[in-house]
């Protein structure tokens, strides 16, 4: 790792094994949306499964009301996944990942956290742009 001395701030340290890559506000917008709707469309999809077996099993049906809720946060993850391919410029087998995940029942939540982390290492490949700090 290399340190950033001259700055006022805290030492920045650069991990030499992750790859760091500026993003521009409107990609990182886009990624941030992606991530925000993740988590609930996984959620949502677990309750729809969990309203399906109820449905078989008990006379409680909700199916169709948490059919309706997971299909518009699935187009909303949908359009913001185009959108954050597009800005992002993701090679395709990343692209298809993120939507890959988007189907898995738990996917969702792997999803929020990969984009998390590419959201943090873009914040930090800015920081080390703004102050001189470049990887070995």
């Amino acid at each position: 790792m290399r340190a950033c001395t001259d700055s006022p701030y805290r030492p920045l340290l650069l991990p030499p094994d992750r790859k760091f890559r500026a993003v521009d506000i409107k990609t990182a917008s886009a990624l941030r949306r992606l991530r925000l709707v993740s988590a609930p469309e996984a959620v949502s999809f677990l309750l729809l499964l969990v309203c399906s077996i109820l449905k078989r099993t008990t006379d409680f049906n909700a199916v169709p009301v948490m059919g309706m809720v997971h299909g518009v946060l699935f187009v909303l993850y949908v359009i913001f996944w185009i959108d954050a391919w597009n800005r992002a410029k993701w090679s395709a087998g990343r692209g298809i990942l993120y939507f890959v995940l988007s189907v898995l029942p738990t996917g969702g939540f792997f999803a929020e956290r990969k984009l998390k982390r590419e959201a943090e290492d873009a914040v930090i490949a800015g920081r080390a742009r703004r102050e001189g700090v470049v990887n070995a």
